[in-house]
Order: structure tokens, then C-alpha cells, then sequence
């Protein structure tokens, strides 16, 4: 039967022993990383793929996981199949490919990965990246699901990305900041006209950022995209109640406008992530019209793990997967609202790869013990080198180092005073791991 037989493998093989066999597949392993669409594209062909329904196309620094789960929530409520492909994810694999919000079972993954890997057997045996693999394999369980509608969301950057190889019918560039720059370039210019290869000639493309790049704007134009701004198209604005906000959109020489309740998940960056997400529902309404009852429900019950998410009242534990810069700028805003009558306790682990010093640089002042934790992994970075940069950058607070983010909140909460504030942020294996002590994801 297609797609057994392989390698040992099968798919009757478990899910665990298929994501080995993809993490040692390609020469740099599951962390490995190398752009470029060709051999994604030689693979896609041998399997046949072929668009069947809409598609979302997500890119951007941050916002992107809460813009598809809004999407992906509105369109489910609105009574249609729903496809929606996200990483990384925080405990499963599973978590990264949904049908209608839901997990998919082992089973349709392990058949997906076995008619993936019959396909890179005859591909001359593209040496795919576990990103790469995966991709392929998502949209093999929405066509077999038969989707309205698939959401794909860029692993990294969007031009070279290896959910570019499907066309958008609608393309979104959340935000636009420094991020992955060994790969996208150092600054905002390079990294915004990586971002808007996803763009098509002709086809809505969607910008939330308040101040995009010259290079996307110019990108968009050379395609002959039909590019569309936050604040020039569509945008949001506050009610007076603060309780409260405003959604407008224009349409032709018309301005449509709507009043929702705060989306569930708080900030002005999620404004955004909603107020985008609703203009690309827009772009989509004569093959997908959704209800004005879908998007006051998706909006409200919205909520995606591991953003400014509290997990504990007494004491208030925060849990944030903000890893650069701009998503921590968002995150001291965040707190700066929510002030608390004792100290605030910071568990941190980033990636050796991230701007550490600039992201962290952004608290200075604000935390009164770093908790620092090494991750595992050659992309994790020794808790001694956060320590290093602390002390350089003359952030403030004491300062303790750990093995593990485990390690880092079984201490805390030992130690913590009911009137504390315990912030854990730097990574998704950081929130996963402080996430696992406090009992979630098991």
C-alpha cells in the first residue's frame, strides 16, 4: 500500500517514531534550517497537491499564532471545515496541525508523514528540513479532511518559507521587527521584504504593522499585490469606556464599522491581530461569509496558550512565549497595567540564536529576581550567559541560575509571597517547561 514499507517505516508506525526519523532527516537535524522552496516544490509535485479550497497565508515577527487562531475560530463558528497549520508547539506535535481548533489524531498524522515520505523517496530523496516535512504533511490531512478553508502559518521569514510553495488567496504580514537576522538580515528593511514574498500579484495582501518598512510596501507594489494597510484600509480604535473597540474597513467608497468587546487576549498588539484578521475575513467574503454572531464569538473566546496568559491568581503567575524585542515591548506594556503589591520574578530561557540583550534590556528596572534557566538543546542559551548580560546591561534585581525552567518554578513557588508577580517569557521551551511543573499539557 502507498506510503509503507519505508525506512521500517509505516503507517502503522507511531507518531513518536516518525518525528525521530524527521528530526534525523535532514543533515542539520530537527533544528536545522535552510531556506529555499525548490525541494519542498519537487515533493509537492510527486504527491499531486493541488489548492482545493482558500487559502490564509500568516507571516510576520509577532501576532501570527493569535491571528490564525481568530481566523481559524471565526470561520469555525461560522459553521465551515477548517484547516489551520501553526509551530512550534508547546507540548504536542499534534498541537500544530488542527481541524477546526482540534488537535488531529496520531493516526491521520502517521499516514500523512508515510504518503510525504513515498513522495521524497521519489524525489530523488530531498533531504527535507523537519519544518519542511511537516508542511507538506499538514496540508495531506486537510486535503484527506477535505477543508473549506486552510490558515498556514510561516515557520520563518515568507519568501523562502515552505508554506509559500501554496498561493494565497489572502496574505498577512502581522508585524515587522528584528528576528531570526543570521537568516533574514539585520534589519527592519531586509526582514520586511522577506516577509512580503508571500504576497501575490493581484491577491489582497494585509499589513498590521502601524509603521511597515519602505521594502514591503515597495514588494508589494512590484507584484502588484493588492496591498492593504492598518490604518489606511482598515484599522481599530478604543471606545471611550476603554471596555470596548471599533473595527472599520473600507469598502469601495464605503466605510464599514463594527463595535466588538476586548478580544480575550489583552493588548494593543492583539487589536491589531484581530483587526487584520477581520479585514481578511472581509477579502474572503463571497467564498467564505462568516456572521457577525461567529465573529463576536471568536473574538471573545479566543485564546492562545502561552501569550500573556495568567495561569495563577495568589501568586499571580504569567506565562508569555515573548522572545524579541518588540513581542517584550508588548509584554512590559502588558504588565505595567496589572501592578502588584510585592516583587516581580522573572523565569527566563532563550535560544542562543535571539537578541537576549535587547529583548531583556526592554524589562530594565521592572524585575526584582531573574530566575535564569539553560535550555536544552544546541540552540539553548546557558543560564550564565543571561547572567552575563543582566549584569553588563545594569538591569537591576538579584539573579539565580538553574538547569531547567522546571527547575527555575519549582523554586519560585517555594518561594514566592502570595502578594507576588511571577513572569515566565523567553522561549516556547521556557512557558512549556514552567508550564509542565504547574501540571498543564500533561
Amino acid at each position: 500500500m502507498r506510503g509503507e514499507g519505508l525506512n521500517g517505516l509505516s503507517s502503522n508506525s507511531s507518531l513518536p517514531t516518525w518525528l525521530l526519523y524527521l528530526e534525523n532527516l535532514h543533515p542539520k537535524g530537527q533544528a536545522g534550517i535552510e531556506l529555499g522552496l525548490e525541494r519542498v516544490r519537487r515533493v509537492k509535485a510527486e504527491l499531486g497537491q493541488s489548492q482545493h479550497c482558500p487559502v490564509i497565508i500568516v507571516g510576520g515577527t509577532n501576532g501570527k499564532g493569535s491571528t490564525c487562531a481568530t481566523l481559524e475560530s471565526i470561520l469555525t463558528f461560522s459553521g465551515y471545515r477548517v484547516g489551520c497549520y501553526t509551530s512550534p508547539h508547546l507540548f504536542k506535535y499534534n498541537e500544530r496541525v488542527r481541524l477546526n481548533g482540534t488537535p488531529v489524531e496520531d493516526q491521520a498524522l502517521c499516514a500523512a508523514f508515510a504518503r510525504v515520505e513515498v513522495a521524497r523517496q521519489q524525489a530523488e530523496r530531498a533531504a527535507l528540513t523537519y519544518f519542511e516535512f511537516g508542511t507538506l504533511a499538514a496540508w495531506e490531512v486537510f486535503a484527506a479532511a477535505g477543508v473549506d478553508v486552510a490558515i498556514l502559518e510561516v515557520g520563518l521569514g515568507g519568501r523562502l518559507d515552505a508554506v509559500n510553495v501554496y498561493d494565497a488567496g489572502v496574505a498577512i504580514v502581522t508585524t515587522v521587527d528584528l528576528d531570526h537576522t543570521d537568516w533574514l538580515g539585520d534589519s527592519r528593511a531586509s526582514i520586511g521584504f522577506e516577509k512580503a514574498g508571500i504576497f501575490r500579484a493581484g491577491k489582497p495582501a494585509l499589513c498590521a504593522d502601524p509603521s511597515p518598512p519602505q521594502s514591503l510596501l515597495d514588494h508589494a507594489g512590484a507584484l502588484g499585490a493588492d496591498l492593504r494597510l492598518i490604518g489606511r484600509e482598515f484599522g481599530v480604535e478604543l471606545v471611550e469606556d476603554q471596555q470596548n473597540w471599533q473595527w472599520w474597513c473600507q469598502a469601495g467608497e464605503n466605510v464599514i464599522r463594527h463595535q466588538f468587546e476586548l478580544p480575550a487576549m489583552p493588548g494593543g498588539g492583539q487589536l491589531r491581530n484581530a483587526a487584520v484578521a477581520l479585514a481578511a475575513l472581509q477579502c474572503l467574503h463571497d467564498p467564505l461569509p462568516v456572521t457577525l454572531a461567529a465573529i463576536e464569538r471568536g473574538l471573545r473566546e479566543t485564546v492562545v496558550p502561552g501569550r500573556f496568559q495568567i495561569v495563577q491568581q495568589k501568586p499571580l503567575i504569567i506565562i508569555d512565549v515573548a522572545h524579541n524585542p518588540q513581542a517584550v515591548w508588548e509584554l512590559a506594556a502588558n504588565l505595567d497595567r496589572l501592578p502588584v503589591a510585592g516583587r516581580t520574578h522573572a523565569i527566563v530561557g532563550m535560544l542562543a540564536d535571539k537578541d537576549a540583550g535587547a529583548a531583556l534590556a526592554v524589562l530594565k528596572g521592572k524585575i526584582d529576581v531573574w530566575h535564569l534557566a539553560t535550555l536544552e538543546g544546541w540552540r539553548g542559551a546557558p543560564a550564565q550567559r543571561l547572567a552575563a548580560i543582566i549584569a553588563e546591561l545594569a538591569l537591576g534585581g538579584e539573579v539565580f541560575l538553574y538547569p531547567s525552567p522546571q527547575m527555575a518554578m519549582q523554586t519560585v513557588q517555594g518561594s514566592a509571597a502570595e502578594s507576588d508577580r511571577i513572569l515566565a517569557f523567553g522561549s516556547f521551551h521556557t512557558v512549556a517547561g514552567v508550564m509542565d511543573t504547574l501540571g498543564y499539557g500533561r
